[in-house]
């Protein structure tokens, strides 16, 4: 039986360039956010059975623009 100190989760972080997907596996949660950060575009990191799809880094919103000029235009939509 594995105990549950040996097991290692990985995190793949997929992003696209030039239509083609890419991935890199990570070996923890942090690794794959901090990579993400440093990619600058949309990733989706997948692994321990979720999903996080995202810009990781735009920490905050000026003038409908992300810190690096990219236009902003995420909104929340409620439904009733």
């Amino acid at each position: 039986m594995i105990e549950k100190s040996e097991l290692k989760l990985m995190y793949n972080v997929e992003w696209k360039m030039s239509d083609v997907t890419q991935t890199r596996e990570c070996v923890d949660l942090a690794e794959a956010m901090d990579f993400a950060k440093e990619l600058n575009c949309l990733v989706t990191i997948k692994g321990n059975g979720m999903e996080i799809v995202g810009l990781f880094g735009a920490d905050s919103i000026k003038d409908g623009k992300t810190p690096d000029g990219v236009d902003y235009t995420w909104m929340k939509r409620r439904t009733q």
